[in-house]
């Protein structure tokens, strides 16, 4: 089967965790599973088209507005699905509608957690990685209270 990159795919963490657009086609699951990835975050109101069309990668919803912060809880259990997966030598891959905002907010807290940086740092790194990331105010003050509740 024919895989194709997902939109805005790159690779936070390779191997481990990447971030990504809203995959729409088989090929895309496919390009996931075939890069390592066994697990699929998605961070939009709706579930992903066609998902369930490459057995061998696991979706996790959790449901954030277009343009709001992830809760504290919504943090946590993005986190604890990636260190788990991660644990078991499975990648994670985390995606909204175009990558951005919501995936851009969970993959700074990430790096906040991993590499014990502070919540600014690791918002100027997700947006050197993934130009565009973390789109409003409200969503870097997610990472940065993130940052402070667990520092």
């Amino acid at each position: 089967m024919a895989c194709s990159p997902p939109p805005n795919f790159s690779w936070v963490e390779p191997t481990k965790l990447a971030g990504l657009a809203l995959p729409r086609m088989t090929a895309h699951y496919q390009y996931l599973l075939d890069n390592g990835i066994q697990h699929l975050v998605c961070l939009c109101e709706r579930e992903p088209p066609n998902y369930d069309t490459v057995p061998g990668v696991k979706l996790h919803h959790i449901n954030i507005i277009d343009f709001t912060p992830p809760t504290p809880e919504q943090i946590q259990r993005f986190l604890s699905i990636v260190e788990e997966s991660n644990a078991k030598g499975e990648g994670v891959a985390v995606h909204c509608m175009h990558g951005h905002g919501r995936t851009g907010t969970m993959l700074a807290c990430y790096l906040v957690k991993t590499r014990k940086i502070s919540g600014i740092d690791a918002i100027n790194e997700i947006r050197r990685l993934r130009h565009g990331s973390i789109e409003t105010h409200d969503q870097e003050k997610a990472v940065v209270q993130f940052y402070q509740r667990i520092k």
